[in-house]
């Protein structure tokens, strides 16, 4: 069956349904069969390694590609908003204006009422007409927010790190960096009530990530975000699409609870097939012994046992290959001593401009230390500093007893573009055989001629790994890290934070990844221009001490208008009814799923089904999916609970 896109009403509230899609280019084939379906309240996050077709799902959702097979049916009140679609075309207009256009429809009903006033003022033309024609428009105008147009682009623009007079600036006068929160922008201001938002988190400052987060979370609409920064996936997102192996499939909750699941249907299907494959060798055996029995009996209990063995080897299903990872440890030649690093009134400044002074700290073994602060502040500098590339205005730098320093440099700087990816690591570490230069490399998947390649055309994920590659030879105690995920894929990311969690040396890294932040940070170094102020503990910890990306003047200026009031307690309390009547049903339900996993935990009790192999690996597999479906309700319930006393009258 061809592909196509078909716009109907669907019930449930589905906002999109895919059914069998298939994409192939050429003879690559990006995924297989894929079915989802998108409810008006899903808030979702699609992962999967680079290359896997995240984008390409997202331009056929949109129509500009057109599927080998199955079918995207689209409700009719479904309007797709999708970031590259906004597209600043006019370099003269003001990054306000710009903004503002997403309205122009609005702008034009103002502008009609303001001559529509002029002319009943002025008693020109023929009175009734005109007042008919203001009463209709300001009714149009107000039902669809007109009011509260302009102090919309503005907040948007504010939330997104433009000052009142960066809005009026050309945009081509803009960065790259901020023409696309631009296009972002205007892409949550445009009215779409279903948003694709492919990596929205780039060239963006914390403080204008936290602001996206706030505006996702308090969204009507429903979403679907391609993301590499987990840490936004766990805040804006209750469902995790991953695509592997090219299929999709769904989880409940954000990054943090998709990980588990995956593991643990991974591990499932691994036992699945295990278990399958251990009873079909049980049951060959004992078909070979009823053969050399070779009496009738015997021959038909051989047939009998090769029918079941058919059967099982027909269902039985190997285990999909993961997508392959780098692997890689990061171990030290020695330990330093217990005193790394003592930095005393240190400071810099750049053409007689202090970047930061009176900068003190105290770094122990093993301790690892995140240094945040605003954009522009220094960090990457104070780094440099440390290593002694800049030279401190003032102040003392101390190293212990042993230190050997290890850097990753953001810039990717400090390799010979002519060479080779195998001629950098042999060069820098001469020593190594050949074999094992490879074999190291494999580990961070450059393999056969892939180590040939010469490094000027490498993308910045895989300069990212050879620099990761020499770190990890180099073996240093401690580890200087300036923004070590940048140009990472998830699997990737995950790979370098495991082998940062098991790191035996220290750690002082600059980094915007919260997650890995999070997951790491025994203290977070905040710099100032006037120092450094230290907070034990990771990233959450750190925002509930002190939460420096929140500005209030530029908080105030996002929230709801007083013309809205009305209209959101009037939805406000709709959704605590509507939410009153899903309690109600999902206890119902929970009830029945309690019964109907008491009726197959006896069945599988019943010694009547023990020996039938076949009845208790179905009674098993579907013991297993009533649980997980039991799981799920009691999640929601839990949800639903909460939110219903958090949200009493």
């Amino acid at each position: 069956m061809m592909g196509y896109h078909r716009y109907v009403t669907v019930k449930m509230m589905a906002v999109v349904t895919v059914s069998g899609l298939s994409m192939e280019f050429g003879e690559q084939k990006l995924f297989d069969n894929m079915c989802f379906e998108v409810q008006s309240d899903d808030r979702i996050g699609l992962i999967g390694v680079n290359g896997c077709g995240k984008t390409t799902l997202f331009k056929l959702l949109t129509g500009e590609y057109s599927p080998s097979d199955g079918s995207i049916i689209i409700n009719k009140n479904t309007q797709i908003g999708y970031m590259e679609q906004h597209v600043c075309r006019d370099l003269d207009r003001s990054a306000y204006d710009e903004v503002l256009s997403v309205f122009s429809e609005l702008l034009n009903m103002e502008t009609e009422l303001e001559q529509l006033n002029e002319k009943i003022h002025s008693g020109s033309g023929d009175l009734d007409a005109l007042v008919e024609r203001q009463s209709f428009l300001n009714d149009e105008f107000t039902r669809r927010d007109g009011l509260t147009c302009r102090a919309r682009a503005r907040s948007a623009l504010l939330g997104l790190g433009f000052d009142d007079d960066r809005m009026s600036l050309p945009i081509r006068s803009l960065s790259g960096g901020q023409r696309a929160k631009l296009q972002l922008a205007k892409l949550l201001l445009c009215g779409a009530n279903f948003l694709l938002l492919d990596e929205p988190t780039n060239h963006m400052d914390t403080q204008s990530v936290e602001w996206l987060e706030e505006y996702l979370v308090n969204t009507k609409c429903a979403y679907l975000v391609i993301s590499h920064d987990r840490y936004f996936l766990d805040k804006v997102t209750h469902r995790t699409f991953e695509l592997e192996n090219k299929k999709m499939t769904a989880y409940k909750g954000n990054y943090s609870a998709y990980l588990p699941q995956r593991d643990e249907r991974r591990l499932a299907a691994q036992r699945v097939y295990d278990n399958t494959v251990k009873e079909i060798n049980r049951l060959e055996g004992i078909i070979e012994q009823q053969r050399r029995w070779n009496r009738e009996k015997n021959i038909k209990t051989a047939e009998s046992k090769q029918k079941i063995v058919d059967k099982l080897e027909q269902n039985l299903e190997r285990p999909e290959k993961l997508p392959e990872a780098m692997s890689f440890k990061l171990g030290i030649n020695e330990q330093s001593g217990e005193d790394v690093l003592e930095v005393s009134n240190v400071s810099l400044s750049f053409d007689g401009n202090t970047l930061f002074d009176n900068v003190n700290m105290e770094i122990h073994r093993g301790e690892k230390i995140f240094i945040l602060g605003p954009n522009g502040c220094g960090k990457t500098s104070l780094i440099k500093t440390l290593l002694g590339q800049y030279t401190a205005d003032s102040g003392r730098i101390r190293y212990g007893v042993g230190v050997k320093t290890g850097y990753y440099d953001q810039i990717q700087t400090g390799m010979d573009s002519s060479k080779t990816v195998f001629e950098e690591i042999s060069d820098s570490f001469p020593s190594m055989t050949n074999t094992e230069i490879r074999s190291t490399l494999a580990r961070l998947l450059f393999k056969n001629d892939d180590v040939f390649k010469p490094l000027s055309t490498l993308s910045g994920g895989e300069r990212a790994k050879v620099l990761l590659t020499k770190l990890m030879l180099s073996r240093a105690n401690f580890l200087m890290l300036d923004e070590p995920t940048n140009h990472l894929d998830i699997n990737s990311c995950e790979a370098l934070q495991d082998a940062l969690s098991e790191y035996e040396g220290t750690v002082l890294a600059v980094s915007h990844d919260r997650y890995l932040i999070n997951s790491i940070a025994d203290k977070i170094f905040y710099l100032t221009p006037n120092g450094i102020e230290v907070y034990e503990g990771n990233y959450e910890g750190f925002l509930k001490k002190f939460q420096p990306f929140k500005e209030p003047e530029k908080q105030k200026a996002i929230q709801p208008e007083k013309q809205l009031d009305y209209k959101n307690k009037k939805e406000r309390d709709a959704l605590r009814r509507k939410n009153k009547v899903r309690l109600s049903k999902l206890e119902t339900g929970i009830s029945e799923q309690e019964d109907k996993i008491s009726e197959l935990e006896n069945e599988l009790n019943d010694p009547a089904n023990s020996s039938d192999y076949e009845k208790t690996l179905s009674l098993t597999e579907a013991l297993d999916n009533a649980q997980q479906t039991l799981e799920g309700m009691y999640e929601q319930w839990e949800e639903l609970s909460l939110w219903l006393a958090e949200n009493e009258q």
